[in-house]
C-alpha cells in the first residue's frame, strides 16, 4: 500500500532533531540527488545541447508561466525604503493561486501529489512576509525536483537538462524577481549563500568547470575571462552578477568566493563545494528548522522539544527566515537603485554598482 500523500510543514526545532536528520533517509535523498545532478553537468556548457524530454518542455513552460507573473506584476512605489517591495507579495500570492493548475499540465504526474509538489514549488520563490530569499528557498526548489523525480515525471536521463536548462531557468527568474523587488538576503549577511542569495549555482557550476583545459579558480578575477565564460559555465554568470551590482575586489565583499579562487583545480573546488552544501545548509540549524517534510520526503526522527523546551534548548527557534541572524539587510538592488530617476525600473546591465569602503 503507497503512502498517501500529504502536505509538507516543518518539523525540526532542535539540534538533537538535526543531528538525526543528518543520517536520515530524506538527508540520503538529498545529497544523493545533489551528487546525481552534479555529475551529470561535469564539462558540459550551459549552451550545449542535451535531451530534452517532453517532461523538461512542460516544466519549462511551466517556468515560463511564473516568470510572465513576474513580468506582470511590476514593483509599487516604495521610495522611502530599501527594503523588499510589497509587490512581491502580490506576485506570491498570483503564484500560489495558479500553482496547481500549473502542475495539472505536467505529463505523468499523480494528480493526487500535485498539493504536496505545490507546496515546495512555492515556497522556493521567497518568503511571502519578509521579502526575502535565501539557500533555504533554493532548497525547496531543489526538493520540488527531487519529488518530481520520485512521482516519475523525470528521469535519470533528464538530470543534465534539469541542471542546464530547469535549474538555471530558475535562478534566472530569480534574478528578475531579486532585481524587481529588491528581495533581502535572509538572514543578516545571505545566510548561507555564496552571493547574498544562492549556493546551488556555484556548486553545479564548478562541476561544468572539472577538467577544464585552461581556466582556473583564479579566472574569477579576469573581468575578460568573466565576460567571455559567463555565456557557459553557471560559476562565472554568478560571479559576473555579482560585479554588475557591487564595487571593489571580491576579497571585500565575497570573501569566501575568494578564498576558493585560491584553490588550484575545479576537481578540488566541486568536491569542496558538496561538502560545503552538507554542512553548511543541510548542515545548519537556521536553515533546517524551516525544512518542510511530507510524504515523499518524510521526517522520521525524534519528536519536536515541547514550547518550554524550544525557548531553552537551542534559542534559535523562530517564524520567519532569518529573525534570529540580525537586523533586515537590504537588498544590493536597493542600494543600488538610488540616486536613479524615479519609476526607473533596475535591471541587469545598468545596475549601478554599490560601493564598498
Amino acid at each position: 500500500m503507497s503512502t498517501p500523500f500529504e502536505i509538507p510543514s516543518k518539523r525540526i526545532l532542535s539540534s538533537a532533531q538535526l543531528i538525526a536528520f543528518q543520517s536520515s533517509a530524506t538527508h540520503i535523498t538529498l545529497v544523493s540527488f545533489v551528487e546525481a545532478l552534479n555529475a551529470s553537468v561535469v564539462g558540459v556548457k550551459l549552451r550545449d545541447p542535451c535531451s530534452e524530454s517532453l517532461a523538461i518542455n512542460a516544466i519549462l513552460r511551466l517556468l515560463d508561466a511564473i516568470e510572465q507573473i513576474a513580468r506582470e506584476t511590476p514593483p509599487v512605489e516604495n521610495k522611502a525604503s530599501r527594503f523588499g517591495n510589497p509587490a512581491f507579495r502580490s506576485f506570491y500570492d498570483k503564484v500560489q493561486t495558479l500553482t496547481p493548475s500549473l502542475h495539472a499540465d505536467l505529463p505523468g504526474l499523480d494528480q493526487d501529489g500535485i498539493p504536496e509538489l505545490s507546496t515546495y514549488f512555492t515556497q522556493a520563490w521567497g518568503n511571502r512576509e519578509r521579502i526575502d530569499y535565501g539557500s533555504g528557498m533554493e532548497l525547496n526548489f531543489l526538493c520540488w525536483l527531487v519529488c518530481l523525480e520520485r512521482l516519475q515525471v523525470v528521469a535519470a536521463s533528464d538530470h543534465a537538462a534539469l541542471v542546464t536548462r530547469v535549474f538555471w531557468k530558475y535562478i534566472q527568474i530569480m534574478r528578475v524577481l531579486q532585481s524587481t523587488y529588491w528581495l533581502e538576503p535572509a538572514g543578516s549577511h545571505g545566510v548561507w549563500g555564496l552571493d547574498d542569495y544562492h549556493f546551488l549555482p556555484f556548486l553545479f557550476g564548478s562541476a561544468q568547470l572539472r577538467g577544464h583545459k585552461f581556466v582556473r579558480p583564479k579566472g574569477i578575477h579576469d573581468p575578460e575571462i568573466v565576460e567571455e565564460l559567463a555565456k557557459d559555465y553557471m560559476y562565472f554568470a554568478c560571479i559576473q552578477f555579482i560585479n554588475s551590482i557591487k564595487t571593489a575586489s571580491l576579497r571585500w565583499h565575497s570573501p569566501m568566493l575568494d578564498d576558493i579562487s585560491a584553490v588550484k583545480t575545479w576537481e578540488k573546488v566541486n568536491s569542496g563545494m558538496i561538502k560545503m552544501y552538507q554542512a553548511e545548509v543541510l548542515g545548519k540549524l537556521p536553515v533546517i528548522q524551516h525544512f518542510l517534510f511530507g510524504s515523499i520526503l518524510p521526517y522520521e526522527g525524534p519528536p519536536p522539544p515541547t514550547s518550554e523546551e524550544s525557548h531553552h534548548a537551542d534559542g534559535h527557534v523562530h517564524e520567519g527566515w532569518g529573525d534570529c541572524c540580525g537586523i533586515p539587510v537590504p537588498s544590493a538592488f536597493a542600494a543600488a537603485q538610488e540616486g536613479r530617476e524615479p519609476g526607473k525600473r533596475i535591471e541587469g546591465p545598468g545596475i549601478r554598482p554599490v560601493p564598498f569602503d
